[in-house]
C-alpha cells in the first residue's frame, strides 16, 4: 500500500511535469526510476518470501507498472496547468514513500511488527512541512 501511495502520485506528477519541461521531465524519470529499482526488488523479494512462486511474483509486479503508465498520461493531459494539485499530490507521495521506509526497511531490526516509528516519522515529516509553510 505505502509503495502505491508513493508510486501512483509520483507517476501522474512526472506525466504533467513531461508537458510541462521536456529536460525537467526526463530528469525527474531518471531520478524516480533509479528511487523505484530498488523498491521493486524488495517488493519481488518480498513476495517470493511469503509463498508466491518467481513467475506468480512477476505475474503480480508487472501489470502493477502499467498503472504508473496510465497515471503519467493521465497526468499528461489534465494536470498539466494545475501546479497545486500536482504539488499536492507529490506532498502524498512523500508520505508513502517515508512511511515505507520508516515501516518496512529502517525498524526491520527491532520492531518487527510494531507500527509507532513509521507513524511517528510520518507525522514528523508533516510538522516539518507545516513549519516551514508557516514560518517562511
Amino acid at each position: 500500500m505505502a509503495m502505491s501511495m508513493d508510486y501512483i502520485p509520483e507517476a501522474v506528477a512526472l506525466g504533467s511535469i513531461f508537458s510541462y519541461d521536456r529536460k525537467t521531465g526526463l530528469l525527474l524519470a531518471i531520478f524516480i526510476g533509479l528511487q523505484n529499482l530498488p523498491e521493486s526488488y524488495n517488493a519481488f523479494g518480498d513476495l517470493t518470501k511469503s509463498g508466491f512462486s518467481p513467475n506468480k511474483s512477476l505475474l503480480i509486479l508487472v501489470p502493477f507498472s502499467f498503472v504508473g503508465i496510465i497515471a503519467a498520461v493521465l497526468g499528461y493531459l489534465f494536470l498539466n496547468e494545475n501546479g497545486n494539485l500536482i504539488s499536492s499530490l507529490m506532498l502524498f507521495s512523500a508520505g508513502g514513500i517515508l512511511y515505507l521506509v520508516f515501516q518496512d526497511i529502517a525498524p526491520m531490526i527491532k520492531y518487527k511488527s510494531h507500527k509507532a516509528p513509521a507513524f511517528s516519522a510520518t507525522i514528523g515529516f508533516m510538522i516539518g512541512m507545516i513549519g516551514t509553510k508557516v514560518f517562511s
